[in-house]
């Protein structure tokens, strides 16, 4: 076994790495805001692995030792928000958890990710709600718009990579790659507009720097890029503000 499928086999297929990302973008914007939380922090990063566990393993042989790891998580997770958090937080934490079953649970008679063209703003809903509404008092507007074009702008390379496989209608295969690109590069600069009049410096720098990586991969995304454009390159793109912030 080669180094890139070892390494693959350990963060990448075991979600780690997703799950890194989505939990990096969530604390450069609790950074932003002051309200930056170690329990927080590991609240979100067990809710983003415990639910693409489910959603990739739920067909699979594995699915029984992730259901009964998903619970006993669920159980941690709670007593962590009773411990550090209210009431409304836990609230807030099952009803993200409960959009998150909706979008890929085979046992529902429809689920989101079966709905045409739906997918890639649920996704963009879900994270955006997790990173400005989770630990906060009241939903914070500017944060839920940028993180919701940002993310779901980089779920659009993803469509673009399964369009031959992909049994639902998605965006490459109604308006074509291209035109799937231009969405895509649109909501980048709509989330870049954002964050250039609500973040202040260095975060409006290292999320600027985020958006231009991005750019390039979604302007390169195409069905015969390897795997590893897109599980590691794209994805590496949610984390990208928060790195480049350490940076700075």
């Amino acid at each position: 076994m080669n180094f890139y499928k070892l390494i693959k086999r350990l963060v990448i297929d075991s979600q780690i790495f997703v799950s890194l990302m989505g939990t990096s973008l969530a604390v450069f914007f609790f950074l932003q805001q002051g309200v930056f939380r170690l329990p927080a922090t590991l609240l979100i990063f067990i809710t983003y692995l415990c639910g693409y566990l489910y959603t990739k393993y739920q067909s699979s042989k594995y699915f029984l030792a992730v259901l009964l790891l998903c619970g006993f998580s669920a159980l941690v997770c709670i007593a962590f928000i009773i411990y550090n958090h209210n009431l409304p937080t836990l609230l807030k934490w099952v009803f993200i958890v409960i959009l998150g079953l909706f979008y890929n649970s085979s046992f529902l008679a429809i689920y989101i990710r079966r709905i045409p063209l739906l997918k890639i703003f649920y996704v963009g809903l879900v994270w955006a709600l997790v990173n400005s509404w989770l630990v906060f008092e009241a939903l914070n507007i500017p944060v839920f718009f940028i993180s919701f074009f940002f993310v779901s702008a980089l779920v659009l390379p993803f469509d673009i990579r399964d369009m031959n496989d992909d049994e639902v209608l998605t965006f490459p295969k109604i308006i074509g790659v291209r035109n799937t690109k231009i969405l895509a590069l649109l909501m980048l600069l709509a989330a870049q507009i954002l964050g250039f009049f609500y973040l202040p410096n260095p975060y409006a720098t290292a999320f600027r720097g985020a958006v231009g990586v991005s750019l390039f991969f979604v302007l390169f995304s195409k069905t015969s890029n390897p795997e590893s454009y897109f599980s590691i390159g794209v994805e590496s793109c949610c984390g990208l503000p928060f790195i480049l912030l350490l940076f700075l």
